[in-house]
């Protein structure tokens, strides 16, 4: 073809404009616009609707309520604390010891719901490296957490042929900050008066001495308690040597009230004897001369006749005294 006629076919062929090029002049909105989006736009979030994270006015609650909730909180350690190992690993795995940094008036507020309803052990028990350490858990303690503790328990039977040497009374142990506490729980695990232990005591008496002592010196260093409570395994017995002996070093003391632990089930009356007479009888001359003074048979008519023996002594052992 001649060049010149192809000059003319050019000028008269209109050329093709490109087709993306038009669709994207047609629509002119976004295509990113046009598709849903499960994502809310910039708009949206900063609207006046938008939620804002408000924090609990935790403070702001009742006092009475702060110190429920705390309570509900301490659920998971147990109920006696002592140098046990496994008590560590609670407050580790639970994370308790975050609640007391929190803040200075939360911190107060938690120590002294924290030591003041758990009862903690005077001499270590758990076997181990603990058992006879110079350093019982008290002795750890800060004097003012001491000052928030409210029951104390002392566990005679561990050691009843060689006592540790840590377990004695000074002023190292810390038991004259202990200014709040009110009762003493006495738990015995044996009585090696029994004839079961025949041949493996120390000498005769020998614990049972030691225990009444320690039990002396705890009472004189705390002059707050009111109540001691007595409780032991199935296998101690309430006229044995070890609980009578117990019993005469808390009749040393006045206002002091004897109860008895759930464990043993010491309310009912063993044996069917009239376990006050025995032990009266059998209690040191000046201890039995301090009961005598008191008539237990007016108490009865005056409370009740069906009352037993025990319920009397619990009810008026705080007021044995002599004038």
């Amino acid at each position: 073809m001649p060049k010149s006629l192809k000059k003319r076919v050019r000028g008269v062929v209109p050329i093709q404009s490109n087709p993306i090029q038009s669709s994207a002049n047609i629509s002119s909105t976004p295509i990113s616009s046009q598709c849903p989006s499960a994502y809310p736009s910039e708009d949206e979030s900063e609207g006046p609707s938008a939620s804002k994270k408000t924090t609990f006015p935790f403070l702001s609650l009742p006092s009475e309520l702060r110190h429920k909730i705390y309570c509900l909180t301490f659920q998971s350690c147990p109920q006696v604390l002592d140098l046990d190992p496994s008590t560590f690993n609670i407050l580790t795995r639970t994370n308790i010891r975050a609640l007391f940094l929190v803040s200075r008036q939360i911190h107060e507020e938690v120590s002294h719901a924290f030591f003041s309803i758990h009862t903690f052990r005077i001499f270590p028990t758990h076997p181990g490296r603990y058992f006879k350490t110079k350093k019982p858990l008290l002795a750890r303690l800060p004097s003012h957490y001491r000052a928030s503790i409210v029951t104390l328990e002392l566990r005679l039977g561990p050691g009843w042929n060689n006592p540790p040497r840590g377990w004695i009374v000074n002023p190292a142990l810390g038991l004259r900050d202990c200014q709040n506490v009110r009762v003493l729980k006495v738990f015995v695990e044996c009585d090696p008066s029994d004839g079961i232990f025949k041949g493996f005591r120390h000498s005769d008496g020998f614990y049972e001495r030691f225990s009444q002592d320690l039990l002396c010196e705890i009472l004189l260093e705390v002059p707050s308690i009111k109540v001691v409570e007595f409780d032991a395994w199935s296998s101690v017995k309430r006229g044995g040597d070890m609980i009578r002996s117990l019993l005469q070093a808390v009749g040393q003391f006045e206002n002091k009230m004897i109860a008895w632990g759930p464990e043993r089930g010491w309310d009912a009356d063993e044996d069917g004897k009239d376990w006050l007479d025995v032990t009266l009888l059998k209690m040191d001359p000046e201890v039995h001369a301090r009961f005598s003074n008191h008539s237990l048979l007016k108490k009865r008519n005056s409370l009740g006749s069906d009352m037993s023996d025990t319920d009397l002594l619990v009810r008026g052992v705080g007021d044995l005294t002599v004038h």
